[in-house]
């Protein structure tokens, strides 16, 4: 799906203001709000757009001790895996990966003794082989779409011959 200037600039409101109404966007981007509406319903249909809501701080939530567990999953066993990764609350993400593991999880915990007792739970999963795991010391990179969305405008601008300097400060 190729993504145009409008729609990074769109994406940017969405990132920057997120809780301002679709009127209010089509005002500051001085679009007519159908045209956004319809914009923001391919961008929901296409996928770019995956979910509205707030981010929410493990820490906040009581769960400050955050880990990247690496699991190496039997050959065969990786949907089973996947399936029963879901049902532990701790892990709050999860992905498929190449080199050293099968998949990586992100997993937040109370403590270290709680992360311990999350690790546990999942080597002792049907199909895991075995963990390695990484516990995080400081977040450095916030989680950011931001600058990616900028990126993306200045490209679009490029192909379509407009000043990508303009894009990416319009989107960015």
């Amino acid at each position: 799906m190729a993504v145009d200037v409008l729609d990074a600039r769109i994406l940017r409101l969405l990132l920057e203001q997120p809780r301002t109404s679709v009127r209010e966007y089509a005002r500051i981007l001085g679009v007519a709000r159908g045209t956004l509406q319809a914009r923001l319903d391919r961008l929901e249909r296409d996928g770019v757009i995956t979910g509205y809501g707030p981010r929410l701080s493990p820490a906040a939530l009581g769960h400050p001790v955050l880990a990247f567990v690496h699991i190496e999953v039997t050959q065969g066993h990786l949907d089973d895996v996947g399936e029963r990764l879901a049902a532990v609350p701790e892990i709050i993400e999860a992905f498929s990966v190449t080199g050293g593991g099968d998949l990586l999880t992100r997993v937040a915990a109370r403590d270290n003794t709680h992360l311990e007792d999350v690790i546990q739970l999942i080597i002792r999963m049907p199909g895991v082989v075995r963990t390695r795991t990484e516990v995080v010391l400081r977040e450095r990179v916030r989680s950011r779409m931001l600058p990616l969305v900028g990126s993306v405008a200045a490209n679009a601008a490029a192909s379509t011959g407009q000043d990508a300097m303009s894009a990416w400060r319009d989107a960015h």
